[in-house]
């Protein structure tokens, strides 16, 4: 008889895990509180405008190709993937504008814009990314890590010291850029996994690889179309996924997780259970015994939310020409907007604002000669207490202030539809510690960039998928998690057979 698994939550990384486990021969289900498959990874329509709410960058196409092929099926005949070229268009407050490219010749034009001799600097700095990128390969982007322990086992001493442990993303693009707007400007693409460049370990400079040497990327009618797809394997695997049916709580006995009741009360019994929901979430509201608070507790001094967000999405009546599919209005003082989110945890008064606009490589998105503006701003993930305590719409006068100020002139009289989604309404749609975006910041002090072990250290059965644990968030990142959370069942249950 086939073992049974169950996946709380059909997240991109519930259903990653739910792929593999399927095609390990488990007879899975999927049981989600929402209406629909995703998770973060959502979409919203209105008056001709379509919306990704969440991702809107996806990098690492290899990733889904890896999933899909693990069952025996091509990406491609489930969704349309398209490089986007230039990949941002970023804006500083004095007036300075540079693309970022792919095309090598192309954008060490845009860094003279700002700085002396680029071929050196940007060559240097690829190489030095490219580095950490194909350490990475051999073991963060192979195996589900722990810890250093785990890491050690696939490195020697003299590859481990390549990966810089002694530097954050900040000290490293500050020794081979040495310039101001340049290490700015490469020091956010730590924000894809949610992190401040001040504090997370150098090795997460590789980003710089993954975006300049491997490409940023669109999907042909919109992000959520890598869910839809997801969705279309699953039905194919016959993976029975059950929308609108929140889970109350894990059914435990002793060490061992016997299966989940849903809040209508119904016991759905498994061999495996594998938590999409947080793993500190998890323990703390879904463990019916003391000890999962304190698993909790003692998780959330390790392992800090990364950043939440305000979310604007917004149809404009205008398409304003400055503006490229992907763009940064950066902050003028980096280092204080970092320290104002991550230290004091509260939103800054100068954030930077990313503006996605996939109507510019899309037609479908947008009515014909107007925008869909997906816009984001980082702010502190929610602590105890923060409920109710920001003015959001107050915060949104600030960053349309900060766009107007920037070239967006009458941008709040072009708005035709407008939806927010707070920090509040992110914690309450998908529950992620403090409304956090990406899981777990990388800490080089608190944690050494390592995430929370995705199997859990309380029962024998449960697993950990998503951006709280290795390898963290984003698309591809949370999307290999359930991958490589796959390959770690498949090694514990090989270890209990018989010999």
């Amino acid at each position: 008889m086939k073992k049974k698994a169950i996946v709380v939550g059909a997240g991109l990384a519930g259903m990653s895990a739910a792929i593999r486990l399927a095609g390990d021969g488990y007879d899975v289900k999927i049981i989600e509180k929402n209406s629909n498959v995703g998770g973060k990874l959502n979409k919203r329509e209105g008056k001709g405008f379509s919306f990704d709410t969440g991702p809107s960058i996806l990098t690492m196409p290899w990733v889904l190709e890896q999933l899909f092929s693990s069952v025996h099926r091509r990406v491609e005949d489930y969704i349309t993937i398209e490089r986007v070229e230039p990949q941002w268009r970023t804006f500083f407050e004095d007036g300075t504008k540079i693309d970022v490219t792919s095309d090598l010749p192309d954008m060490l034009e845009e860094m003279k814009k700002v700085s002396g001799d680029t071929s050196a600097k940007l060559t240097e700095l690829i190489h030095y990314a490219e580095n950490m990128y194909e350490l990475c390969m051999k073991s963060f982007y192979k195996y589900s890590l722990a810890d250093l322990k785990d890491l050690k086992q696939h490195h020697t001493l003299k590859e481990l010291m390549a990966m810089d442990p002694l530097s954050t993303v900040a000290d490293g693009t500050k020794k081979r850029l040495n310039n101001k707007y340049l290490e700015q400007m490469f020091n956010f693409f730590v924000m894809y996994v949610g992190s401040n460049p001040y504090q997370a370990p150098a090795i997460l400079n590789q980003l710089i690889y993954v975006q300049l040497g491997l490409g940023i990327h669109y999907v042909k009618g919109g992000m959520y179309n890598i869910a839809e797809g997801m969705k279309q394997l699953l039905n194919e695997l016959r993976v029975d996924i059950q929308l609108n049916t929140p889970v109350d709580h894990l059914v435990i006995e002793g060490k061992e997780v016997k299966g989940i009741r849903t809040a209508d009360g119904t016991l759905h019994e498994a061999d495996i259970v594998v938590s999409n929901l947080e793993a500190i979430p998890a323990y703390r509201s879904l463990v019916p015994h003391k000890e999962g608070k304190k698993e909790a507790k003692k998780l959330n001094k390790k392992f800090v939310p990364s950043v939440s967000g305000l979310v604007l999405l917004l149809g404009v009546d205008r398409q304003f020409d400055d503006l490229k599919h992907h763009n940064f209005f950066f902050s003028e003082n980096p280092e204080k907007e970092f320290h104002d989110i991550f230290e004091k945890g509260i939103p800054s008064d100068d954030p930077t604002v990313y503006i996605g606009i996939s109507a510019r490589s899309d037609d479908s998105q947008a009515p014909k000669g107007k925008d869909n503006l997906f816009v984001l701003t980082h702010v502190p993930p929610l602590k105890e207490g923060d409920h109710g305590k920001y003015d959001w719409a107050e915060y949104r006068e600030l960053v349309l202030d900060k766009l107007e100020r920037n070239g967006m002139k009458g941008l709040r009289d072009s708005i035709e539809f407008e939806y927010r989604f707070t920090p509040e309404d992110l914690e309450e749609l998908y529950g992620p510690n403090g409304g956090s975006i990406y899981g777990v910041a990388s800490d080089k002090k608190k944690n050494g960039g390592f995430k929370i072990p995705a199997k859990s250290e309380l029962y024998d059965n449960l697993y950990f998928v998503g951006g709280s644990t290795h390898p963290g968030g984003g698309v591809p990142m949370v999307t290999l998690s359930g991958q490589l959370t796959a390959d770690l069942i498949k090694e514990h249950e090989t270890q209990k057979q018989p010999s």
